[in-house]
């Protein structure tokens, strides 16, 4: 499962904060610290748009094929026209915004900062129309499927469902015990994978099929020779979207795993990386791994490579471990 580089003629200036590919399309968007977000277009190896903003995009969301969204660090959200390469502010918090997403459930854009407060922006008037605030702490970060949004703020996760936000579904401990760094909703069940900043990964999910509850936590790596954990902070977590069951990490020291989640077991690893793993993406086929290869900014010690891309293609042998996987714990 060697990867392919992505090329650019002018290569990404600063550190990688997210990718995502189309929701039917094999676009990547790409939001870095150098201003910048970017449209590579994968299948044909060439940079389709770079726009330019005042502030860093720190996270990016497609809405449809030729509308996308970022979260800046001036606190600004931004819509950008793909086709027609125009930018037009929706609103802003009162400090930067860290995170955001878009509810096809609702039409809604949301928005998460450091003012503590999640916004749902209406993307036609691009008005603020709900808020959820006095949330206590910054949100580490946000994941949405179908009707229900997952927050993660210190060790603790809340579920809301997006057509009732006067009611919190659900508030729990991660069971990671420790801040949480990233959470991913299950694509095609009740559920979420969660990753801390010492290297551990909680896991719950809801299968309507399956009476027996998943919920367990482990670490990504084991014991190092004299004893010690490998505490790397775990940057992202992605589920494929087609093959249930299977979710894929990336870690602060480079390191890309994929796991079975019914098997409780790893798959692969990819070599390790240069640099920290930023950021994850699977296509709308699950077919394709996007890795963003950059430094984070969490680290003093970190290396600071020039901030790469690698598209590594799923084979046959990946999805048959799974399933065989799965199937053997049933």
């Amino acid at each position: 499962m060697n990867g392919t580089c992505l090329e650019f003629e002018k290569p990404i200036r600063d550190a990688i904060s997210r990718i995502h590919f189309a929701p039917y399309s094999n676009n990547l968007l790409i939001s870095s610290w150098d201003s910048s977000l970017r449209l590579y277009d994968v299948d044909g190896s060439v940079l389709r748009l770079e726009a330019q903003s005042e502030a860093a995009p720190l996270d990016c969301c497609f809405q449809n094929e030729s509308v996308a969204f970022s979260a800046g660090s001036d606190g600004f959200v931004r819509r950008y026209d793909l086709h027609l390469g125009t930018t037009a502010t929706i609103g802003n918090h009162d400090d930067i915004a860290t995170s955001i997403g878009y509810s096809d459930e609702t039409s809604q854009v949301i928005s998460a900062g450091l003012d503590k407060e999640i916004v749902f922006w209406d993307t036609r008037t691009a008005e603020a129309v709900a808020y959820l605030r006095n949330l206590g702490a910054e949100v580490e970060s946000m994941s949405l499927s179908g009707s229900n949004l997952m927050v993660a703020i210190g060790a603790s996760i809340y579920m809301y469902d997006l057509r009732n936000l006067d009611k919190l579904v659900q508030s729990e401990d991660s069971h990671v015990g420790i801040q949480i760094r990233c959470v991913s909703s299950s694509p095609y069940s009740k559920g979420y994978a969660v990753g801390s900043v010492d290297g551990r990964v909680a896991v719950e999910i809801c299968h309507p099929s399956n009476p027996n509850d998943i919920r367990y936590m482990f670490r990504c790596h084991p014991k190092s020779k004299d004893g010690r954990y490998h505490l790397a902070s775990v940057n992202d977590i992605v589920f494929n979207p087609l093959i249930c069951g299977a979710f894929v990490t990336g870690d602060n020291e480079g390191y890309v795993t994929a796991w079975d989640v019914r098997s409780r077991r790893r798959i692969f690893e990819l070599p390790r990386y240069q640099n920290s793993v930023a950021s994850l993406s699977y296509n709308h086929e699950g077919q394709l791994l996007a890795v963003a290869s950059s430094y984070t900014y969490q680290e003093a010690k970190e290396i600071e490579e020039v901030p790469q891309i690698f598209i590594h293609g799923i084979d046959d042998s990946y999805i048959r471990s799974v399933s065989a996987g799965s199937s053997s714990r049933n």
